[in-house]
């Protein structure tokens, strides 16, 4: 049988899409005005409370993932009288999510699949991505994403003003670099066993100066060198347990203070720390802020899921079958049960906040 170059060079490449330029992408849906502002203020807001210079929490709260537009400027409309409701305590920003890490298979996300059909239009989930995110910073919301590709940050995270590099991938050489070159404050959660070193090492290593090869805003490939990100923080997402508790904190900061790191500490309601059971994130976030009143000076944040209706839903064969305001991906908690939760914390905290001793 004879040999030839195919077998070695893109064997399994089916067909390759270019994709525009990221600057085209921002010459055409450009970040001005009100917008800007927004971006700005969240960079500001988030970096003056990690150092110790704002008194409030930062509050990220959303859908699990964005999956239709219209639903998740509902949702921003929803938020947005709250967050300026609750502003001179929590510091609230939108979870806008567009991309799912997969152990095996399933849905990707708005930006590879914004279909939701298989058919993978990713240059389509670029634009309307971008055009979302623009719309929700021009209400006055600032944005919180995850960083899963090392591409599409060059699309879309001038609009970005806090950044999570989630459990699976906190501990990938290539994320902590690109999270060195990121222009907002970065959260690395633990490790999906629950361990702490990962994301304590993952600071570090973001906080350094780094090298990455990526793809410059014309399309070029570059080697990128960072002066590293002094804005990195842990989230307590838990694992095999749940890691919010008083003990499990007051560890956290042990070792952040052994690798001389600030000790700003995120909790993430969801995910191990509910076990899985998007109504419990309402008792971690009863326990966190008891912790806040108690004494704590070292919880910066809090993260929940919710969604306009509570729960989760299968990606049904008929597209049109999609439940309104209901997650496809992960459960989350409905708007009335988040804009009560959100009051509560905020009037229990409001006059112990301010007393803490932080920076």
């Amino acid at each position: 049988m004879p040999k030839t170059k195919h077998e070695v060079d893109n064997f399994h490449i089916i067909s390759a899409e270019e994709l525009p330029q990221p600057t085209q992408l921002k010459r055409e849906m450009p970040l001005t005005g009100d917008a800007l502002e927004t971006v700005l203020g969240g960079h500001r807001g988030v970096k003056g409370i990690l150092d110790g210079k704002d008194s409030r929490l930062v509050v990220v709260v959303g859908p699990c993932s964005i999956h239709d537009t219209a639903v998740a400027m509902d949702y921003a409309r929803l938020l947005k009288p709250l967050a300026d409701e609750l502003k001179d305590t929590l510091l609230i920003v939108m979870r806008v999510y567009f991309e799912k890490p997969r152990t095996t298979v399933g849905w990707e996300g708005l930006i590879y699949d914004p279909h939701l059909d298989g058919s993978h239009r990713i240059e389509h989930g670029l634009r309307i991505g971008r055009q979302l995110m623009l719309d929700i910073n021009a209400l006055g919301l600032p944005i919180a994403v995850e960083a899963l590709d090392l591409i599409s940050p060059q699309y879309l995270q001038d609009l970005v003003s806090w950044t999570a590099v989630g459990a699976r991938t906190t501990e990938s050489p290539t994320h902590r670099k690109l999270a060195s070159g990121i222009s907002s404050a970065v959260g690395f959660k633990n490790n999906v066993d629950g361990s702490l070193s990962v994301a304590v090492n993952a600071i570090r290593a973001a906080s350094a100066i780094n090298t990455f090869i990526s793809v410059t805003e014309e399309g070029k490939v570059a080697a990128f060198r960072t002066s590293g990100n002094p804005h990195c923080h842990v989230i307590l997402r838990g694992g095999k347990e749940p890691n919010f508790e008083t003990s499990f904190v007051a560890a956290c900061e042990q070792e952040l203070r052994k690798a001389s790191i600030a000790e700003n500490i995120m909790i993430d309601c969801s995910h191990g720390n509910s076990r899985k059971q998007y109504e419990k994130q309402l008792d971690v976030l009863q326990d966190v802020t008891a912790q806040i009143e108690a004494g704590n000076n070292s919880i910066v944040g809090v993260m929940l899921e919710s969604n306009i209706h509570a729960g989760n839903q299968p990606i049904p064969d008929d597209l049109e079958e999609i439940q309104y305001g209901v997650s496809i991906t992960d459960a989350c908690i409905d708007w009335p049960t988040t804009e009560v939760a959100l009051r509560e914390m905020a009037s229990r905290l409001r006059s112990v906040l301010p007393t803490r001793k932080r920076g």
